[in-house]
């Protein structure tokens, strides 16, 4: 939400407790530490306060405990610079940090996936040369061990590189300096010709995931080296598919039908159908993230708009009433004309979401959004690629728009935050990488309070 509209912050003061106090509890001080600032549990405590609390060990445990780390790690965003670790000749589609931050992998249009060495001044270890490239790169994927990488085109087949830095030179060229194993998602016997648009690792690395441009999600089993699932998901093209949670039994899927889908694996055979479905987003979804815990999702959409769904509200079947409303749409392509809904109060009547986010653009493209980590900042946020070249940041919970970081001369298709720091690279179609961070040198110096012994005792 672009901050300021009374009546829409009204219209979702409901926000679902249980995710509002989740978030709370992940980024709050001690008890001792609130005491010292003399304030409530939960409020904001001065970082110089907290560091003394931990020196007089007021929480009992000696340090800081992970919520009180994110409690300080929150309220420094990445929105100084940017400084450019890549400008090339070709757009952007991918950028993303590795699990533990230690690597960057960024897909360009012009058939080229970089693998930057973070902790080594981003000097490239990778430097791939796709495969039967179809238009672009449309997604990559590194395994959680980091020893492989899958790309994706507007094929069914899918090709895996081994990327370890035990894997020879840093030019990688499809069956001449490296393997660039074909994986295909489709039936010989069917012969399909279709493009996958999303991809991902299962937690254990032994399966990938795949929405594509046929209406179907596919599981692809990399011990057995064939696809073991494929579901006829949507009405249109599967944009967005990713694991729930690290069990991989839920999958959450979004659709240019408009929709957003839950799959159970464990019940799929049996009923052939959805767990359940969510609907709010009057137009397409261009992707989904997950908060991990089975529970709660985001998407963002083509109607400009991000929304924060959990699945306890999903439906077994369409959502309609006895008097049924007509939900709004417009005849447009986003791929070249700006959304006809824009600055109208135009809403689902059926809207299931939590949250609503506005502000940003999702145009031209399948613009990305994520939750901000949970290691540094308790998942307190979410943020966004725009099609103005900005990167925006919202609050979670109250849906206030906290930074926009703005550079680009393109459009923004993804952005990365750090798992464990203030940083984060926005990737874009103005073919540059550009790195956000927090410079703690340029803040004003934060005096510390005087602490006493008594302030310990009621």
């Amino acid at each position: 939400m672009s901050g300021g509209s009374e009546d829409y912050e009204a219209s979702h003061a409901s926000l679902d407790h249980a995710i509002a106090h989740s978030t709370a509890m992940r980024h709050a001080p001690s008890k001792g530490s609130a005491r010292l600032e003399k304030v409530k549990r939960g409020e904001f405590v001065n970082t110089m306060t907290m560091l003394a609390g931990r020196e007089f060990n007021v929480s009992g445990n000696g340090r800081f405990s992970r919520a009180e780390c994110c409690h300080v790690g929150a309220r420094y965003l990445p929105s100084d610079g940017p400084s450019i670790v890549e400008d090339m000749n070709s757009r952007a589609y991918i950028g993303q940090f590795s699990g533990d931050g230690t690597l960057f992998v960024a897909g360009f249009q012009d058939r080229r996936i970089r693998i930057y060495d973070v902790d080594k001044g981003w000097t490239v270890r990778k430097d791939i040369q796709a495969r039967n490239l179809r238009w672009t790169v449309t997604d990559t994927a590194l395994s959680p061990d980091q020893r492989f990488l899958v790309y994706a085109s507007i094929t069914p087949v899918v090709y895996l590189v081994n990327v370890s830095s035990e894997s020879g030179g840093v030019t990688s060229l499809a069956n001449i300096t490296d393997i660039h194993e074909g994986l295909n998602f489709a039936s010989d016997s069917r012969g399909d010709v279709f493009g996958i648009w999303s991809l991902q690792f299962s937690e254990d690395g032994r399966e990938l995931v795949a929405g594509s441009n046929d209406k179907c999600i596919y599981v692809y089993d990399l011990e057995a080296n064939k696809p073991v699932l494929r579901i006829n998901a949507h009405k249109d093209d599967v944009n967005a598919v990713v694991f729930a949670d690290e069990s991989c039994h839920l999958i959450f899927s979004g659709s240019d039908d408009n929709t957003c889908k839950v799959w159970d694996r464990r019940c799929f055979t049996l009923r052939g159908r959805p767990a359940g479905q969510l609907v709010g987003h009057l137009e397409g979804i261009t992707f989904i993230d997950s908060r991990k815990d089975g529970r709660y999702f985001i998407s963002n959409g083509k109607d400009q708009t991000i929304k924060l769904w959990d699945i306890r509200k999903m439906t077994s079947g369409p959502t309609t009433c006895k008097k049924d409303r007509k939900i709004p749409s417009f005849a447009w392509d986003y791929r070249w004309m700006d959304y006809p809904g824009m600055g109208r109060d135009v809403r689902h009547p059926y809207d299931q979401s939590l949250m609503t986010y506005k502000g940003h653009l999702v145009l031209r493209t399948l613009i990305r959004c994520y939750f901000s980590p949970l290691a540094s900042t308790g998942q307190k946020y979410i943020y966004t690629g725009s099609h103005d070249g900005c990167v925006y940041i919202y609050d979670l919970v109250t849906g206030k728009q906290m930074s926009r970081l703005s550079y680009h001369r393109g459009t923004v298709r993804d952005c990365s935050w750090h798992p464990t720091e203030p940083m984060l690279v926005s990737s874009s179609w103005d073919g540059q990488l550009a790195k956000w961070e927090h410079r703690f040198g340029d803040k004003s110096t934060i005096e510390a309070p005087h602490i006493s012994y008594d302030d310990f005792f009621d």
